[in-house]
């Protein structure tokens, strides 16, 4: 399970170090890819499999499900970590995201989550104000 928020740096290659809490979970591989609200999504291989298959689930005749099954897979890069737990994000994912040279790392659960820092900073400060107003519904049997 992926928790916490870090902020790594971007390198002039365009590589991350991952946390050393992720790379165990990481090390075997991972595939990254477009995110809602423009971060990138990084699922080990294993989770991304499990994703896939429901995406497969969906019918064909569905234009919703065509649509967003393209624009995820389409965005997709897997990677291997190397030895000091760097990846380097693509080009196109980097520019997705505006993913500058700061940048925050954030646990989701079963992903972690790429954003470029101040987008993040932002993000949260509009999304704090709404966290106290949730309402059971949106997250069946938390509460």
């Amino acid at each position: 399970m992926f928790l916490g928020t870090y902020s790594p740096r971007l390198d002039d290659k365009g590589r991350l170090i991952f946390p050393a809490k992720f790379r165990e979970e990481l090390s075997e591989g991972l595939v990254l890819t477009r995110g809602q609200e423009r971060c990138i999504y990084v699922f080990s291989a294993a989770e991304f499999q499990k994703v896939h298959e429901q995406m497969r689930a969906a019918p064909l005749s569905s234009k919703q499900a065509r649509d967003y099954i393209r624009v995820f897979l389409s965005g997709a890069s897997d990677e291997v970590p190397d030895k000091q737990g760097r990846v380097t994000i693509p080009t196109p994912l980097r520019q997705y995201a505006g993913l500058d040279r700061e940048l925050a790392v954030v646990g989701a659960g079963s992903r972690a989550e790429i954003w470029d820092a101040q987008a993040w900073e932002s993000y949260l400060a509009e999304q704090e104000s709404a966290f106290s107003d949730t309402e059971d519904e949106v997250i069946p049997g938390l509460f």
